[in-house]
């Protein structure tokens, strides 16, 4: 072929893969319109495998889509063409407060009008509003701000009323704004902030939150501001007991307390898709650690596989808050050091609290804690002897990446086989557990199991599918 033909070829391939992506940007742009409409006025959330499709990006429904088939190992190529068509099916239906897997059914290949007909007896449930209260905006509470505001507007579901913060100085309104717009580990917030001194809230993608300054819950009447039985998610790490929140209780406008901690005495420590089937009508229920939370979805699938005779589990944990910048006095051991220079041992409480969400594993594992110089994303080393060994690493593997593409964990456990991975890959996983088979080791019945996790966001994003369990929202879910 001379170079002249060659070029020709090489520029009619450039065009055809331009325009085809052309297409595609096209399609995604319908896609989005559709998804917003669904999310309004039917209270339908759409999934590709488990995973929200962002409405605000073009360029992030495409990749979404690119990783699902990489991902899904096996299953079709995921185009946009179907996943468009489907959403024009449950567009043209009725259906309302309903969960959709796009992803499944494609994968699968449902058919999305016999999966629609299968929930016809659901189709009158309509989720109602509740009222939700941020106590506390630091780490946590921003996350979760961030993700409760940054989906699309509606009248259902979990809505964001107030922010509660101790009293401070002038110019706190703009502080508190700024920090929730620039964040050094997640970037850029997407959208909007501003700040509205006149009724002392900010305004956040054309959504007002009120700012409320207490010293102690009990002093506030949350009906003052127009907030009625309100779910409180005290996300300050002050009160751990049923004393202490308790208080939140005794303000008026408060029907319920999420704590973003382990909890002690007879508060329920939940991990949700392992116990929250516990709950019931508890008006005060713990979301336990982010460590807790990203190592028992995998200690239960394992469990349940090859059972656990007893482990040890070392968390290599970014620093927190609590510690010091540079060495000062702290009153817990070792945390006074440095926290930017140093590898700090400290315990941790995650391995003894699996057992509050998985009784069966209570008193089988220990745990320790090193926190290291990174500012987020954190790994956990599970050390497990198992009653059946597994037939070899690639057998644990193949269970473990099968598990994360199920449609009852895909949501919570995440897999990845790539060499290169390291912890800022995992920046802003919603997975609450990302399974790195390429550290897996099995030696007879001994498995030692590496599991990344975004303890912001990824921890945030448990919070939340038990806040919307405790505030009574529920979905029909599709494939069920």
């Amino acid at each position: 072929m001379s170079l002249v033909s060659n070029a020709a070829t090489l520029r009619q391939l450039h065009q055809d893969r331009l325009t085809d992506y052309n297409n595609q940007e096209q399609q995604v742009i319908e896609l989005t319109g559709l998804l917003n409409k669904l999310y309004n006025e039917q209270d339908v959330q759409v999934t590709l495998f488990g995973e929200a499709i962002d409405t605000s990006s073009i360029n992030q429904v495409l990749a979404l889509h690119q990783k699902a088939a990489i991902r899904h190992q096996g299953s079709q190529p995921i185009a946009i063409a179907d996943t468009l068509k489907m959403v024009k099916a449950i567009a043209a239906s009725d259906v309302q407060s309903t969960s959709v897997d796009v992803g499944q059914l494609i994968a699968n290949d449902s058919d999305i009008q016999q999966a629609l007909a299968s929930i016809s007896h659901d189709k009158s449930h309509v989720n109602g509003a509740t009222d939700v209260v941020l106590y506390g905006f630091g780490r946590i509470g921003r996350v979760l701000t961030r993700l409760l505001l940054s989906q699309a507007s509606s009248v259902k579901g979990l809505q964001l009323k107030a922010i509660v913060v101790r009293p401070a100085a002038a110019g706190d309104l703009a502080k508190r704004a700024s920090l929730l717009e620039r964040d050094s580990v997640h970037g850029g917030f997407l959208g909007s902030v501003s700040v509205d001194e006149d009724n002392n809230g900010l305004l956040i993608n054309g959504r007002f939150i009120q700012v409320i300054y207490a010293k102690d819950p009990s002093e506030i009447d949350y009906t003052d501001y127009g907030i009625e039985n309100a779910l409180v998610i005290d996300n300050t790490g002050v009160f751990k007991d049923e004393a202490g929140l308790g208080k939140h209780l005794q303000s008026k406008g408060v029907n319920k307390v999420l704590l973003t901690a382990p909890a002690g005495g007879d508060i329920k420590n939940v991990v949700y898709g392992v116990n929250n089937d516990t709950v019931g009508e508890d008006t005060i229920v713990s979301a336990a650690s982010c460590t807790t939370n990203a190592i028992t979805p995998t200690l239960k699938v394992l469990n349940d596989k090859y059972g656990i005779e007893n482990g040890h589990v070392e968390t290599i944990h970014s620093f927190t808050n609590d510690q010091n910048l540079i060495d000062n006095y702290h009153k817990a051991d070792r945390r006074g050091r440095s926290a930017v220079l140093n590898m700090v041992i400290t315990s941790t409480g995650a391995a003894k609290a699996v057992g509050k969400a998985l009784p069966e594993l209570s008193g089988k594992l220990t745990g320790n804690a090193i926190r290291v110089p990174t500012p987020n994303v954190s790994l956990a080393i599970l050390n497990l002897n198992l009653k059946t060994a597994p037939e070899s690493r690639e057998a644990l593997n193949e269970f473990m990446r099968d598990t994360a593409n199920s449609h009852a964990w895909q949501s919570q456990i995440a897999y990845t086989d790539s060499n290169e991975a390291v912890s800022t890959d995992f920046v802003g996983t919603k997975h609450v557990g990302i399974v790195d088979a390429q550290a897996t080791i099995v030696t007879d019945n001994h498995a030692t199991v590496y599991i990344w996790y975004d303890n912001e966001v990824g921890y945030s994003t448990q919070v939340l599918r038990l806040a919307t369990q405790m505030a009574g929202i529920h979905y029909a879910q599709i494939p069920a």
